[in-house]
């Protein structure tokens, strides 16, 4: 089933996209003149060190609700979700490294589906538990 394999597709390009943020932030550090382990610096290279600290944040959610959701609620809509979360954190990133007020629209995408993969994943979850 070409199913699980899109899962651990999904999985990896999400953590794919943490560690280009994390590429960024550290040719931000040479490009702003922060040197390690300096947290703070220009505006510039803050936004970049935020954008992927909180993707980070957000992957270690969407990873366990991600495989919760998709092997105890629905798988096919688990794919579509993971799919929408990777273009939600695209979205948030790009948002914030140009200008913290635009990273909205991400975060509220990304919130959205942690909130529906939770819920779907708890249900889930209980179905499968009262059935058994």
């Amino acid at each position: 089933m070409i199913a699980f394999p899109l899962v651990a597709l999904i999985t990896v390009l999400a953590v794919i996209e943490v560690m280009v943020l994390g590429v960024l932030v550290g040719r931000g550090r040479r490009k702003y003149g922060v040197p390690a382990p300096a947290t703070s610096g220009p505006p510039e290279w803050e936004r970049l060190n935020r954008a992927h600290l909180n993707s980070l944040e957000q992957l270690v959610l969407f990873v366990p609700l991600f495989f919760a959701y998709c092997f105890n609620a629905h798988l096919h809509s688990g794919i579509a979700l993971g799919i929408v979360f990777l273009v939600a954190r695209a979205i948030y990133a790009r948002g914030y490294i140009r200008d913290p007020e635009k990273r909205a629209a991400g975060a509220g995408l990304t919130f959205a589906v942690q909130a529906w993969l939770a819920a779907g994943a708890v249900i889930g979850l209980l179905v499968k538990i009262v059935r058994s």
